[in-house]
């Protein structure tokens, strides 16, 4: 009864070995790669997977996210013969793991020896000044150098980007003192233009405000001239007018003798004013001279009346 226990309980050790032995799940996002009597035999994907005891064996597992590497630093030397530290990350991912598994040793170190050797090639072709305004194409070169390797090895390589660039300290140092320098040029640059224009602008004013100026005197000149022209003219008209109404005060009944009375009042009126502005007063020779005025006058009257009547 004894020995019959032992033997179940070995042949059940034994079942549970096998079972663990030859029973494997592989999780989402990974393959295995299985050996049969050492020769490669079947990739397994996600899921539950019965093997062969004693002939079929796990190999490889690989993962088929997309996977990131640190590049150490490493110093590249530019065109122009200065130094420098570069380091940088590589994301690629397997999409073939038999490629991967039997394709090259490590795929890894050799993605990352491979990056480091395109990066100090790309790095040589361009000036120190060029290698931080080149970022993306450095990066894109790198990605192409290792991508066409590791079609290879079953991996592609998505992207590289460079973390940082470290020139030596007198590099530095000569580089801060080149930009401090070009700020300066681009300050007073701006300086310069900003006083240009402002003198540009001071004297397109100027040049409008005389223009403005001018037209407005001759605007003056021309109202004035107007003005005057205006005055002379209903000055004019005026006058006529008088003389017309004159005329035609003449030639109705008693217009003349009323005349002749208005006149030799005028005429004695302002003699009497010559003398209230001087002690000296001239007095005429011939006390006659107003019925002389008078008559001359009424002559003349006479004259423009018969004119009137024809």
């Amino acid at each position: 009864m004894n020995e019959s226990l032992v033997m179940v309980a070995i042949i059940a050790a034994v079942v549970i070995i096998l079972f663990l032995k030859t029973a494997r799940v592989v999780p989402q996002k990974s393959e295995f790669v299985v050996e049969r009597l050492g020769k490669y035999h079947s990739t397994l994907g996600a899921g539950f997977h019965i093997l062969i005891p004693f002939l079929d064996r796990v190999s490889y597992r690989r993962s088929l996210k997309e996977e990131v590497m640190d590049i150490p630093s490493q110093i590249c030397i530019t065109r122009d013969n200065v130094s420098v530290e570069v380091d940088g990350v590589i994301y690629l991912m397997v999409i073939d793991s038999k490629l991967s598994s039997y394709g090259i040793e490590n795929y890894k170190i050799g993605a990352t020896q491979l990056a480091q050797t395109s990066l100090r090639s790309a790095i040589g072709k361009i000036d120190l000044d060029k290698t931080f305004e080149e970022r993306d194409s450095i990066n894109q070169q790198v990605v192409e150098a290792v991508d066409e390797a590791a079609q290879n090895w079953g991996v592609k390589v998505l992207r590289y980007e460079i973390k940082d660039i470290t020139p030596p300290n007198s590099v530095m140092a000569a580089m801060e003192g080149q930009m401090k320098a070009e700020r300066e040029k681009r300050a007073a640059i701006s300086i310069s233009e900003g006083d240009r224009q402002s003198r540009i602008n001071r004297a397109e004013g100027a040049r409008q405000e005389a223009i403005a100026l001018s037209e407005g005197e001759k605007m003056k000149r021309i109202n004035e001239a107007e003005g005057q022209a205006k005055e002379i003219e209903l000055f004019a008209e005026a006058t006529a007018q008088g003389v017309r109404t004159v005329a035609e005060a003449l030639a109705e009944r008693g217009g003349l003798a009323a005349a002749n009375l208005r006149i030799a009042e005028r005429y004695i009126q302002e003699f009497g004013h010559i003398a209230k502005e001087g002690n000296t007063l001239v007095i005429p020779s011939d006390l006659s001279d107003v019925s002389g005025m008078v008559a001359s006058l009424t002559t003349v009257l006479e004259t423009v009346k018969h004119k009137k009547g024809e």
